[in-house]
């Protein structure tokens, strides 16, 4: 019999299998999209506004907030705080190390400043995230010739195989 730590483990390496091959679901990965262009650019100076006009932000991507945390902070704001460089009433401080990651998980504009005064001198960006678009349809595939999806075995999806071996280990291990 599995103690609970090792059940606790066991359950987490599943989900990590799921994750980690995306369950068989075709589609786009995600982007890490760093805030400015470079390693730490979010600071005075940059044209924020610009840099977000050349890039694509769909849901599930991640936006990296690198700077001095001692000078600066992220902020999630709403569209009037945004605009008026309001600082108070923030969504969400994102500000952890200075390192910063924020994941886009819906469809919509997302608003970011920078406190203490910095907003007004440029360090605001807006992101507007879609759906990622859909692949298109692929042929149907006879499973009989050579060279047939990776993504079955046997006949048998990745992702029922995976999500099998998940209730296996839940059963298992209770």
């Amino acid at each position: 019999m599995l103690g609970s730590g090792e059940k606790v483990a066991m359950i987490v390496a599943m989900l990590v299998m799921l994750v980690g091959t995306g369950a068989g679901i075709e589609g786009r990965d995600p982007v890490l999209h760093r805030v400015g262009g470079g390693q730490n650019t979010w600071e005075p100076g940059l044209n924020f506004t610009d840099w977000s006009s050349h890039e694509q932000f769909y849901v599930g991507d991640w936006l990296f907030f690198g700077f001095d945390k001692t000078q600066y902070n992220v902020l999630e704001v709403n569209e009037t705080s945004y605009d008026k460089c309001i600082e108070t009433n923030f969504i969400t401080n994102i500000t952890k190390g200075g390192r910063d990651v924020f994941n886009l998980t819906e469809a919509k504009p997302y608003y970011f400043i920078c406190g203490r005064g910095y907003c007004f001198n440029g360090m605001k960006v807006a992101v507007n995230v879609t759906e990622a678009p859909t692949p298109p349809p692929t042929p149907s595939k006879d499973l009989s010739k050579k060279g047939s999806s990776s993504r079955l075995v046997g006949g048998v999806s990745r992702r029922t195989i995976l999500l099998s071996l998940l209730a296996a280990t839940f059963l298992f291990c209770s």
